[in-house]
């Protein structure tokens, strides 16, 4: 039984409690990511969850769905012009629920996947363990803007630990993903999990170090937060290098938000 699976559904049923009750007008309000309305990421993080359980039963299927994704979403004026196409326009509750039942058949089939298991996936190919986590991150992720537009607190739970792992992991990708030369040895990282456990990444420490809060960490690689609207206490060259170009998703390169426009709504 792969856990992270088990994460992926919690992290979504969590999202899916946050917006049960919301009334039909709040599924057009725009969030401070990108403008996007909470349609928006919703249908987002549904046609990312496709995807991925498409590449996990059928990767000759899956490169075909990546072909038209790409064709299309250039006629249709991008990504997400071509995902509500795609969707049929179906909005609002109809899409919870849509989102939901997929996301429920999905972990079934990733709880019992081989977690070693190569799949393909937008760039280099993933790792079954790799695929659903990183599901479970742009669930986390895109969740925050909505949680930030309804002032909302997220309870947090030690499952993050599995994106600040991903964070972790992908160091020297947010440097090659520039064309920037990895500078050297990565930090010290020492992070306090919502559980109050401690999470340390390679010992032992070092000058460049990282430390405090996992959940801020992780809103860093995820960039749902620039790093300065956070209590991380940062040292060294490297290390200050990475929380400002640090993104644990693939793609081309992107930049974090600027400081002072992503924060809770009160």
């Amino acid at each position: 039984m792969l856990q992270q699976a088990i994460d992926f559904r919690e992290e979504s049923e969590a999202l899916f409690a946050l917006l049960d009750p919301l009334r039909e007008e709040d599924w057009e309000r725009r969030t401070q990511f990108k403008g996007w309305t909470i349609n928006d990421i919703i249908a987002h993080l549904h046609i990312g969850n496709y995807a991925a359980d498409l590449s996990l039963q059928d990767d000759v299927a899956f490169a075909d769905f990546m072909r038209c994704w790409t064709t299309a979403s250039a006629r249709a004026g991008g990504h997400l012009a071509f995902t509500h196409t795609w969707l049929g326009g179906i909005k609002h509750r109809a899409l919870l629920q849509h989102w939901r039942t997929f996301y429920h058949e999905m972990a079934d089939r990733f709880l019992v996947a081989d977690p070693a298991r190569r799949v393909r996936w937008v760039g280099p190919d993933m790792s079954v363990r790799s695929s659903i986590t990183a599901r479970l991150m742009e669930t986390w992720a895109h969740g925050q803007a909505i949680y930030d537009l309804l002032g909302q607190e997220r309870q947090e739970t030690d499952r993050i630990r599995n994106i600040a792992i991903l964070g972790v992991n992908t160091f020297g990708w947010s440097f090659r993903n520039r064309g920037v030369a990895v500078p050297g040895d990565p930090p010290y990282i020492r992070l306090t999990a919502p559980s109050g456990a401690i999470w340390e990444w390679n010992l032992p420490p070092r000058a460049d170090r990282i430390e405090g809060s996992a959940v801020e960490f992780c809103q860093v690689v995820t960039q749902v937060r620039n790093v300065a609207d956070t209590r991380l206490h940062v040292v060294g060259e490297t290390a200050t290098a990475w929380m400002a170009i640090a993104q644990c998703f693939a793609g081309p390169p992107e930049d974090p938000p600027p400081p002072g426009t992503r924060f809770r709504q009160t």
